[in-house]
């Protein structure tokens, strides 16, 4: 998002200036935990490489692809095994036609609700475990989408994303579904809070629509960031409410204190109109499911950070407490000469 903004026309402009020109930049993301769910132990490492691509001053290819290793020991015992798969998350071309709209098409990640598009890393995310409604209309998409932002008066800026997904496909590790959809938000720069929905129809097999809404607010004075999401559809519904606490501002504390942060999570399931086995393919709960997590996250470095949480799951297929402990690193790579150029 940052190169997006110096690709666009006031950055282009203060580029000029400095007679700077855009490089390409590897950037990304790579982890290793440990999940341990009702007794079972999973080990999870991703690596999720980032490649940005500027071609002249209005266009940029990007793309990023999920490696991910999940590794555990057989029931009966020896030494830990299990996939390893690769994803292309997206490879998208886009062209920033004007400073309030940017054309893409490719494959991109769906904008429905935020945790898909702003989220998901795993350097990003405060709490590893992915919420439970978060494989809801979020399948990556393959088509075109507009998006883009503009201020509506001195107190308000709109955002917004609108895309079409092409017919459902199936080529190793590229698939997505024939869908049309929109996200919309409200951005309040005073209070710095965020509020927007989220709409999608399926255009295949039962032509679902589905509905979100999300919210996020960061307050001026403390170091807290407070977001939720909402979705309803076909295959189920529910939301999370999730804050975040940096210990920032603790003067009097210890800095290894300050380096901190505190998260907690509460989020709620209902099923939908497919079946278990169905839910169980789509990596959603198979019956109505309540969840509580409570994490702390350290900051060894900048780029560097150790995390560690506890969840209790209560669900009529069976009650679990859920474990995780790990460590997530961040890199950027310019990949090629970086300052003013003559």
């Amino acid at each position: 998002m940052l190169l997006l903004l110096l690709l666009s026309p006031a950055g282009i402009a203060a580029q000029s200036a400095d007679t700077e020109k855009p490089v390409p930049i590897l950037t990304g993301n790579a982890g290793t935990f440990d999940f341990v769910t009702g007794g079972h132990n999973l080990i999870d490492t991703q690596f999720n490489p980032i490649l940005l691509v500027p071609l002249g001053d209005r266009w940029l290819v990007e793309s990023r692809v999920a490696f991910e290793g999940q590794f555990q020991r057989p029931p009966g015992g020896g030494p830990y095994g299990g996939p390893v798969t690769k994803h292309v998350d997206y490879a998208e071309l886009d062209y920033i036609a004007s400073p309030y709209v940017t054309i893409t098409a490719g494959r991109f990640l769906t904008p429905f609700g935020i945790f898909n598009e702003r989220l998901y890393p795993c350097w990003i995310r405060a709490l590893q475990p992915d919420p439970l409604i978060l494989p809801l209309n979020t399948a990556p998409s393959d088509g075109a989408m507009l998006r883009g932002g503009f201020p509506l008066n001195a107190k308000a800026n709109l955002n917004y994303a609108i895309y079409a997904s092409a017919t459902s496909i199936s080529i190793g590790s590229v698939d997505s579904e024939r869908h049309v959809g929109g996200r919309m938000g409200l951005f309040f720069p005073g209070p710095r809070l965020e509020v927007g929905g989220s709409w999608q129809k399926t255009l295949q097999d039962d032509r679902k629509n589905a509905f979100g809404f999300h919210m996020g607010w960061q307050p001026e004075k403390t170091p807290l960031n407070l977001r939720a999401e909402l979705a309803h559809s076909f295959e189920g519904s529910g939301y999370w409410i999730e804050g975040v606490y940096r210990l920032s501002q603790m003067q009097r504390w210890h800095k290894a204190m300050r380096r901190t942060e505190v998260v907690a999570r509460a989020q709620q399931f209902y099923t939908g109109e497919i079946s278990p086995d169905g839910a169980a393919e789509l990596n959603l709960p198979t019956a109505n499911t309540r969840e509580m997590d409570f994490g702390v996250n350290y900051f060894l470095r900048d780029g560097l950070k150790a995390i560690a949480s506890y969840g209790r799951q209560f669900s009529s297929a069976g009650n679990a407490n859920q474990w995780s402990f790990g460590i997530a690193y961040r890199f950027l790579v310019p990949l090629g000469r970086v300052g003013p150029q003559s």
